[in-house]
């Protein structure tokens, strides 16, 4: 079973996927919890490149790369997990990049769309949560993770209001094309009340693949 998670930074992504991590191997579940860019080293490579660099990096470029690491990603680790019968959890997945680059960057969406599916050889993950939350209460959120942790915003981090507001919308607009596999949950609810929604859709989605 293939989830991803979905959402602008700040929107509490990381939190609820180790949750559901822990939930999933406490139930015997072999659990491989990856993010994009990264889970190999060509991928985590690629995104100290994307993140860290202090060049301006063409749009189309940063998509390319993107999906470059998505595709090593999927071919060197998830697709074996998946055909091991482990579940993954990915923080960031095809939807990011039309999220970010297409309604962000404002590139072409069929583009951005056939290149994903080349990268990933079709790949889709069996159910994606996106954690909703308005661009400026997530910069505030990642504002003071930043003070805990000493640490700087990366370069997608830096991107702007106006960026993340399309971002949003992208994401917003990917559910309700996608009802069936995209979940849309208000990022602003509790911890508990986020668990227990996303606990709903795996308990239905591990009863499926019972039958």
């Amino acid at each position: 079973m293939f989830i991803t998670f979905e959402g602008i930074d700040g929107s509490g992504k990381s939190t609820q996927i180790y949750l559901l991590a822990n939930s999933l191997t406490e139930l015997n579940f072999t659990v491989k919890v990856l993010r994009e860019p990264g889970g190999n080293i060509v991928s985590e490579n690629i995104r100290n490149l994307l993140l860290h660099t202090d060049d301006i990096v063409e749009p189309r470029c940063e998509l390319l790369l993107f999906t470059a690491a998505r595709a090593q990603l999927v071919s060197q680790v998830i697709k074996p997990a998946l055909d091991n019968g482990d579940i993954v959890l990915c923080d960031r997945y095809i939807d990011s990049s039309v999220a970010y680059q297409g309604y962000g960057r404002q590139l072409p969406i069929d583009d951005i769309n056939n290149i994903n599916a080349f990268a990933t050889a079709g790949l889709v993950p069996d159910a994606t949560f996106i954690l909703d939350l308005a661009p400026l209460e997530a910069s505030n959120r990642a504002d003071s993770r930043f003070d805990l942790t000493s640490t700087s915003p990366d370069r997608m981090e830096k991107s702007g209001n106006e960026f993340f507001t399309r971002a949003r919308n992208g994401y917003l607009h990917i559910a309700h094309m996608n009802p069936e596999r995209v979940h849309v949950l208000n990022a602003r609810s509790s911890i508990q009340d986020l668990q227990e929604s996303i606990w709903k859709v795996i308990s239905g989605l591990l009863q499926r693949k019972k039958q």
